[in-house]
């Protein structure tokens, strides 16, 4: 193996192993992202097989996701202690293993468990392939190469559903499993021969009050945000429990960061302002995408009347603009990526916008325009921001920056889809009662304006217009969300100005040199030292 193929931060040197482990990272992280969604299709058909209640069967999902929240922040410590290459290869080993145990699964029981070791394992993958990508590359090709891992990131949780009802319908439920497999054992194989392996970044303690405080307040949240329209909020004690465990959680956190001599965390990140700022704009980003994905298909079987497979290939064409996007803008590389996020987020922000002008009588033109605005919009602003977050953060420090930033932007997704989810049911039951309070069935008007089919007088009549009035509704509660939305852009693009550009790579100087020696410094290895 040629010496070139090390880690390097400048990667100026020729590799050509580079393209096989970049094929290494992407199917690792297609594998990561597609397990997200692939068994979510099937849980009616694991329940039944499972022998399992409806909410034992929500563990399934739940575990996952509780699992996955408390292992990420670790990943960035597990990387620089021993080693990026053995940390990575481990995780996706760990992952493909407990997919094949959760596909073999006799019990919910098992099942539950084997999910946890999935998300355990797992969380490791996300924030350590993105912290791969940004070490084998130049600084000129951060921009493609993020792309290129944006894009593997993306098509999982767009190609989950499709592919998880293919195999649950052609075979079984446990095949949605069984995939991981032979994709797992080609990341391994690929990363294992052409990865080359870097020294250890840090000899940092392990942090374990900080890593035990931040994981009751992680799992405490997830639970909260999960469990609690199950729970009616805060009507339950599980739900009071819960948000205390998680504010006292993050407090001792907060309190042990500020006052230990090794905290979890490298202080050094909260000092990088790119970090800071790009973390919270991509919160910010992640609860408006989980929540329009998630509200958009429920609004178009249960509103519109699409069948679930209508909505299904309705959404399809938001998919495809979402991967064309992040295709062309990992091409730009000379654009202000500032100009690109501003641009996709005021796109976004535009189809919400039109959104809130859907109505019952229109056909399927508007929702497929509106989804195609949303993923050019969507992909516009994921790869420049992936950019702009790291581009000013120490090469030591990538692992642990990747891992905040992977752990806020999935915690925004679930507040996003919570949030806008509760704020459905209550602007439903308000537009609900103010509608009804205008069908005064003593108004001659309203008489007139009813059709027969929707008269009051008969049992018939009645339900058609009761059914007819929730429909109204729940477009409108729907149509609401969709306000919100266009109010978090209009509070996320100044944020956009606080984030420094990236730095434009020198010119090779080999070019200039006499005889085309290369009279280049130094190359810096990860860890410090000269090649």
């Amino acid at each position: 193996m040629p010496a070139d193929a090390e880690l390097r931060e400048d990667g100026r040197s020729a590799d050509p192993t580079r393209p096989l482990v970049m094929l290494g990272v992407m199917i690792a992280t297609l594998t990561n992202s597609l397990d997200a969604t692939i068994a979510n299709v099937a849980l009616p058909h694991m329940q039944g097989s499972l022998s399992s209640s409806p909410s034992q069967i929500t563990w399934v999902v739940t575990s996952y996701i509780v699992a996955m929240a408390v292992a990420t922040p670790v990943a960035g410590w597990l990387g620089g202690r021993f080693g990026i290459k053995r940390v990575l290869l481990v995780a996706i080993a760990g992952f493909t293993l407990s997919s094949m145990l959760c596909g073999i699964a006799g019990s919910v029981s098992q099942m539950v468990l084997f999910r946890l070791l999935q998300g355990l394992t797992g969380a490791a993958i996300m924030p350590l392939s993105q912290a791969t990508v940004l070490h084998i590359n130049p600084p000129e090709r951060h921009q493609r190469a993020l792309a290129t891992w944006t894009l593997g990131n993306m098509l999982g949780p767009a190609l989950g559903p499709v592919i998880g009802g293919y195999l649950t319908d052609q075979f079984s439920w446990r095949w949605c499993f069984f995939i991981n497999a032979p994709l797992g054992l080609a990341s391994v194989l690929l990363l294992w021969l052409f990865m080359r392996s870097n020294p250890p970044a840090q000899r940092r303690p392990f942090d374990v009050m900080g890593f035990a405080a931040l994981t009751v307040a992680v799992a405490a949240f997830q639970l909260l945000l999960d469990r609690g329209p199950t729970n009616d909020w805060f009507e339950s004690v599980e739900t009071w429990t819960e948000a205390l465990l998680a504010a006292g959680g993050l407090w001792v956190f907060i309190a042990h960061s500020g006052t230990a001599l090794r905290p979890m965390f490298d202080p050094g990140l909260i000092r990088d302002r790119n970090l800071v700022v790009g973390t919270l704009v991509g919160t910010l980003i992640m609860m408006l995408m989980y929540s329009s994905l998630t509200i958009i298909p429920i609004m178009m079987q249960t509103v519109l009347g699409y069948p679930a497979l209508t909505a299904g290939w309705v959404g399809m064409p938001r998919g495809l603009a979402v991967l064309t996007s992040i295709v062309v803008v990992g091409r730009l590389s000379r654009a202000d990526p500032r100009a690109l996020m501003f641009f996709g987020l005021s796109l976004q922000g535009f189809a919400f916008w039109q959104v809130t002008q859907f109505d019952l009588s229109m056909d399927m033109r508007p929702v497929l325009v509106t989804g195609v605005l949303q993923g050019l919009g969507q992909g516009m602003v994921m790869v420049p921001l992936n950019l702009m977050a790291f581009s000013t953060i120490r090469a030591e420090l990538r692992a642990d920056a990747a891992s905040v930033f992977n752990l806020l932007r999935n915690v925004g997704g679930s507040i996003g889809v919570a949030s806008m989810q509760g704020l459905v049911d209550r602007n439903r039951q308000a537009a609900h009662a103010a509608l009804a309070d205008h069908v005064i069935m003593s108004d001659p008007v309203v008489r007139a304006a009813l059709p027969p089919a929707f008269s009051p007088e008969t049992v018939n009549g009645a339900l058609a217009l009761n059914d007819e009035i929730n429909r109204q509704v729940a477009l409108i509660a729907y149509m609401d969300d969709f306000v919100v939305m266009v109010v978090v852009i209009g509070l996320v693009l100044p944020l956009i100005l606080l984030l420094r550009p990236p730095r434009r790579a020198r010119p090779a100087l080999a070019e200039a040199a006499p005889g085309g020696a290369a009279a280049e410094p130094p190359r810096r290895l990860i860890g410090g030292r000269a090649a």
